[in-house]
């Protein structure tokens, strides 16, 4: 069985010709058709909009039916005086200018989460895969961690906060990690246990709904999937389709490890996180822990002995030249890099945005900078 795929990428608005964040996702959603409305969305800042895919059977379907909405959201943003900025956070603009999207949840979440909430002025891309039971999601959350510090490495997008250079390439991964519900998911053995730490922080007041919880990797109830989060939003769509890719496939390699019985030694949480740290300083460059060995090894190696392992199943899952577009991303710097390459060539970080933007384009591409 195919298991489905789900894609939502986070996209920032930006002022095309001040090349600032802007708030006017109100205005952008007035305009979607309304065959796609309920795919295209607010989100808890105006400054941004979160694209949704169907439930997919394939990356090749996924891409299909987000291309559609791209483009037509590339339309209306040309229409509006705005452009669509594919990073994780914006290299000039702060969140202390930023409006909140008037909705009671999100005006509910800021009243709690004060700055922690009024901070999220970021952009990421999660990937739902579809699971067949919910022990089995929980079961994929645990093995699934140790390879979340191999994604964010990859797809690392946020270089810049405030104005900065952080000196990270995921500063995203920092934002995130601010919130109270936000990180690497806790232990949890069985979908009861799961359930049940939901339904308690429900019933204490902690958080509403499951929605609250932003985990780097967390079961899905309604949806009946795995949905990993960890990753930046990369700087083209292509780079998505390949993260969905591995993902998908990653989620279903360890699924079928464990209709086999395959037995799993524990990760200890610590080396996970010192990875992930080590992930969203270095990016691609970062030196991993190797859990068989405990030895570090260069992610880069980590990403082609994980693109060989998962070929045969991408063959089955009808993605392979998707997957092997991994390989091809890790000769090439990452997008945090290509932003501070072209910070240091230009000292503009307005120049980030202009060249970011127009690389990413769907409707009209245009070649590729020298960065």
């Amino acid at each position: 069985m195919t298991p489905t795929l789900g894609v939502e990428i986070e996209l920032t608005l930006v002022d095309t010709d001040t090349l600032a964040l802007a708030s006017a996702n109100d205005w952008v959603l007035e305009q979607v058709p309304s065959h796609m409305g309920d795919f295209v969305k607010p989100e808890l800042m105006q400054c941004y909009v979160e694209i949704n895919s169907n439930v997919c059977s394939t990356v090749a379907e996924a891409e299909t039916d987000i291309r559609q909405k791209l483009l037509a959201l590339e339309d209306i943003a040309d229409k509006s005086n705005l452009k669509l900025f594919w990073s994780g956070s914006h290299p000039f603009s702060s969140w202390q200018e930023q409006r909140i999207t008037e909705q009671e949840r999100y005006q509910d979440l800021v009243n709690l989460l004060q700055d922690t909430a009024r901070q999220l002025m970021t952009a990421g891309l999660h990937v739902h895969v579809g699971v067949d039971s919910g022990d089995k999601a929980v079961m994929i959350c645990d093995r699934i961690s140790r390879h979340l510090p191999i994604l964010l490495a990859i797809s690392c997008n946020s270089p810049f906060w405030e104005g900065r250079d952080t000196g990270l390439y995921s500063w995203r991964s920092k934002v995130m990690a601010g919130l109270p519900t936000a990180g690497l998911p806790p232990l949890m053995r069985n979908w009861s246990e799961y359930v049940w730490l939901v339904n308690h922080l429900i019933d204490t007041g902690y958080i509403e709904t499951i929605r609250e919880i932003w985990w780097d990797v967390r079961p899905h109830h309604k949806f009946g999937t795995v949905e990993v989060r960890i990753c930046d939003v990369p700087g083209s769509f292509s780079d998505c389709l390949s993260l969905a890719a591995v993902i998908q496939c990653l989620v279903q390699y360890l699924s079928d490890e464990i209709d086999h019985g395959t037995y799993l030694d524990g990760c200890h949480p610590m080396i996970i996180g010192q990875n992930k740290w080590r992930a969203a300083r270095y990016g691609l460059n970062a030196q991993l822990v190797d859990f068989d060995t405990y030895h570090v090894q260069p992610v880069r190696e980590a990403l082609h002995a994980m693109v060989e392992e998962l070929r045969p199943l991408a063959e089955r899952l009808d993605c392979r030249n998707y997957l092997d577009n991994v390989l091809e991303m890790t000769t090439q710097p990452t997008w945090a890099e290509r932003q501070l390459q072209i910070y240091h060539q230009t000292r503009d970080p307005a120049e980030i945005v202009r060249r970011m933007t127009e690389r990413s384009r769907l409707n009209h591409p245009i070649p590729p900078a020298s960065t």
